[in-house]
């Protein structure tokens, strides 16, 4: 079973000029030539960067409350509107504008945004997180021991699970 956790990397606002982040996202490139990876653009749009790692975990569990399939969906959504069409996924109105884009019942999508019981489930999972000692993301615990650090290859959680399978321990 995977469950996703809230991990905030910038968990307050920190505004970055329009040139200083265009620079950091060119790293993006490397990450874009792996097998297996998504779709990364180097940062070409006048948008302005996202401020903040909160509004789009807020979202995400907002997405969730319409079922596992809506969270997938969502965050799908959410990695391609950032990491390939360059938007601004910490905007409101974008993130709301995801939401009808995949189908999701954005009434209800609104009115979850607003839940504080979600705000509190994000902080709750960046605080859990953090206790635990994890710095970055991706992290993928396995057996609630084991941790992958780091964008890796498929193989490497491929032959995780070959292991696990196997009955065999990963230590």
């Amino acid at each position: 079973m995977i469950e996703w956790k809230a991990f905030l990397l910038r968990p307050y606002p920190e505004p970055r000029t329009l040139e200083d982040f265009k620079k950091y996202t060119e790293k993006w490139q490397q990450v874009g030539e792996q097998p297996d990876a998504g779709r990364f653009t180097v940062w070409s749009t006048d948008e302005l960067p996202p401020s903040h790692s909160v509004p789009p975990a807020i979202a995400a569990k907002a997405a969730q409350r319409q079922g596992d399939a809506a969270f997938d969906r969502y965050h799908s959504a959410l990695m391609e509107n950032y990491f390939h069409a360059n938007r601004n996924i910490t905007d409101a109105q974008r993130l709301v504008r995801i939401a009808g884009d995949i189908g999701l019942d954005v009434p209800a999508f609104v009115q979850s945004l607003g839940d504080e019981t979600i705000t509190r489930a994000v902080v709750d999972d960046h605080n859990q997180a953090v206790s635990m000692g994890i710095q970055g993301v991706p992290t993928v615990i396995v057996d609630g021991r084991w941790r992958v650090t780091g964008a890796q290859p498929t193989e490497v959680y491929r032959r995780i699970m070959e292991l696990r399978l196997a009955g065999e321990s990963l230590s």
